[in-house]
């Protein structure tokens, strides 16, 4: 391609220096003519009229002096005189040098030796005689005929080179008009020429190419595609037909990957389903027998206290503890597998709101332990309002559950971090050491013995299931190192003022 596309502009360069060259001869051509007719027989012409003007001056000059002997006739033939001296020297710079040049110089020469004969015959002896004496007038009139006949040949050789000159301007005008023609057509039939032998060439095998690559992008993947025409196309070719094998390869990998995931998908729908029927064995066949277990134990504590020795009192204890551990444990795991998965009813939540009623939840923990419970002013979020109390509800509890021996301080803190809330719980209870700080998000990951603090390690699980239902994140912010800090984000509208998105710890 490169090698026509040189060829191309090479000729088209050929030619506009020819062109340019021919139009140059022409147009030098023109001008050379053009100032011979214009700077040299034009003013060579009126020069000549000047010069026979001045030696009619003189001859008239000459015979009122004779008829009069008024001197203002004399002075009228030497102004006269001077003007034929102008004229002669006009015509020597004017008359080019060419054949016809020398003719027209042989005219003038013949003119000034005529007009100094007719001077020297005539006009100078009849100024030097006194008036009134008889002069010949025949002699002078014959000499002056020859003076006339001689600046009529020079008027008629003038006007003969004036003709032909004109006639070579108008010949040189049209020889470049014709040029500028010649070198025009040309011009435009070499663009042609170019613009048809590049479609051939270049335009139809990239179109032919490019309808090949539409029919791929079609979805015609196994059509092969072929090139023609210069070696870069057919090279263009051969990368878009290995392109397409690779794509037809990662196609065919694609597909039986998406084959294997409708086949894992259909798998997951399948777990789910079992899923969904050991919740539903979990909360209704599991509950009745434990119920009758913890009643039944329940009972035989109450009535049979004190009448068995301490350890069946001891063991008995153990039944019911068991039991009551069995239910809230299956309670908890039964609340964590619902979260994101039944139909919930998304709105605007308070969380004020929300704070409010898990403080009202934890009255009697509260009033056991005497926490002092702070909060910022909290934002309203979209979301499950059932989903987000619980988080709000555990995140309180752990901080008053998980206390030392002074009295448990939290607040609840929210700030607007220019894309969405961030919230933090903050306490000062034991604090959790920054190794266990993914640990403690994971379902059933206890840190501390049953009877040290209760509960069965799905508070945290679940509320880190809970912030990424609703599109945030939950961390142990691991920098506090005075009790512990757990942050979470929420999408959310942005606050109505500055003072709200700078609050919260």
């Amino acid at each position: 391609m490169r090698q026509v596309v040189g060829l191309g502009l090479g000729l088209l360069a050929l030619v506009i220096v020819i062109s340019a060259v021919i139009g140059a001869l022409a147009i030098s051509r023109l001008n050379d003519s053009r100032r011979t007719v214009l700077e040299r027989l034009e003013p060579a012409a009126n020069a000549a009229l000047r010069l026979e003007n001045a030696l009619v001056d003189q001859e008239t000059g000459v015979r009122g002096w004779i008829l009069s002997g008024d001197p203002s006739f004399h002075e009228s033939y030497t102004q006269a005189r001077s003007e034929e001296d102008r004229a002669y020297a006009a015509l020597e710079r004017l008359l080019p040098n060419s054949a016809d040049g020398d003719r027209l110089r042989a005219d003038l020469v013949e003119v000034g030796a005529r007009a100094r004969a007719w001077r020297m015959g005539y006009a100078e002896p009849a100024f030097a005689d006194r008036p009134g004496i008889a002069a010949v007038p025949d002699q002078g009139r014959g000499l002056f005929d020859a003076v006339r006949a001689r600046t009529s040949v020079q008027q008629a050789d003038l006007g003969d080179e004036r003709a032909a000159a004109r006639h070579e301007l108008s010949r040189d005008a049209t020889m470049l008009t014709a040029t500028l023609i010649v070198v025009a057509v040309l011009f435009a039939g070499l663009l042609i020429a170019i613009a048809v032998f590049f479609r051939r060439t270049v335009t139809s095998p990239l179109e032919h190419l490019g309808e090949q690559v539409r029919r791929v992008t079609e979805g015609e993947y196994d059509h092969a595609l072929t090139g023609h025409g210069p070696a870069e196309i057919a090279a263009l070719a051969q990368d878009v037909n290995s392109m397409r094998d690779r794509i037809l390869e990662e196609l065919h990998s694609t597909e039986a990957a998406r084959a294997l995931i409708d086949e894992q998908a259909e798998d997951l729908r399948r777990s789910n389903a079992e899923l969904e029927q050991f919740a539903y064995v979990a909360s209704h066949d599991l509950q009745e027998p434990l119920r009758k277990v913890a009643s039944f134990c329940q009972l035989l504590e109450k009535r049979y206290q004190g009448q068995l020795d301490e350890r069946a009192d001891q063991y008995i204890a153990f039944a019911v503890d068991g039991a009551k551990r069995m239910q809230t444990l299956i309670n908890d795991l039964l609340a964590f597998s619902r979260v994101g998965r039944l139909d919930s009813e998304l709105g605007d939540v308070d969380l004020r709101e929300s704070l409010e009623r898990a403080l009202h939840a934890l009255a009697a923990a509260r009033e056991e332990s005497g926490a002092k419970i702070t909060a910022d002013p909290l934002p309203t979020v979209p979301g499950d309002a059932v989903l987000l109390g619980q988080l709000v509800q555990n995140v309180v509890g752990n901080a008053i559950k998980f206390r030392t021996g002074e009295t448990p301080r939290v607040h609840v803190g929210a700030r607007w971090d220019g894309e969405q809330w961030e919230f933090a719980c903050v306490d000062n209870g034991i604090g959790i050491e920054p190794q266990y700080a993914d640990r403690i998000f994971v379902i059933f990951q206890r840190l501390h013995p049953k009877d040290a603090y209760g509960g069965t390690g799905i508070g945290l699980a679940m509320c880190k299931k809970i912030v990424e239902y609703h599109g945030g994140r939950i961390w142990l912010d691991t920098e506090v190192t005075a009790g512990t800090t757990i942050r979470w984000t929420l999408p959310g509208p942005p606050p109505a003022s500055d003072e709200a998105a700078h609050q919260g710890p």
